[in-house]
């Protein structure tokens, strides 16, 4: 098979789903090839807006990429998940959290600004209610020819496929939540 048969997309969908562990982590080392060629990236943050490793590398690596690295974090906490919700948190106030979060992002990946989106969690944030199906169709669909856009979370509405290009399913074949153990620093969060 030779390579001059295939073609070169511009840019793409990317999406990381599923039950298993590692949808945010594939994201971090997505943004942290492209920041190696040189890409403007917008990192977007759906749930969670406690400190987590994730942030505190970003916050780190912004001090070396500058103005090429935004962080953008726009969520309330975990939503309807039990003893592990965010307190003192209407639904309002996710459902105005995650709209707000979603606008940057639609502009982010619309504006041709950056060369790669990531929206980490918001497919959570679409099966959760918080934002609409319709939401995020019009973020796949819509972004600038020349920016990719890579979306993470639980749940990814199977009917969507047919708008991306890369598709990956996080299977999760063992995790010590299930047996009562909490996230550990570090490993889960």
């Amino acid at each position: 098979m030779a390579f001059e048969e295939y073609a070169q997309k511009d840019a793409v969908v990317v999406v990381y789903t599923g039950e298993g562990k590692g949808k945010t982590s594939a994201s971090i080392g997505l943004m942290a090839r492209a920041l190696g060629r040189g890409w403007r990236i917008a990192y977007v943050q759906f749930i969670k807006h406690w400190e987590v490793g994730e942030h505190t590398f970003i916050h780190k690596v912004q001090d070396v990429f500058g103005d090429t690295l935004v962080l953008y974090k726009g969520g309330k906490g975990f939503y309807n998940a039990g003893d592990i919700s965010a307190k003192d948190v209407t639904e309002a106030d996710h459902k105005a959290a995650a709209r707000k979060t979603y606008d940057f992002a639609l502009h982010a990946a619309q504006s041709g600004d950056f060369d790669l989106v990531i929206c980490d969690e918001i497919n959570n944030a679409v099966h959760d209610g918080l934002l609409t199906k319709h939401d995020l169709k019009q973020l796949l669909t819509s972004r600038n020819s020349k920016t990719s856009l890579c979306v993470t979370g639980r749940n990814f509405p199977r009917e969507f496929l047919k708008f991306t290009d890369i598709a990956t399913n996080m299977d999760k074949l063992k995790h010590h939540f299930d047996d009562k153990f909490l996230a550990n620093k570090g490993i889960d969060y």
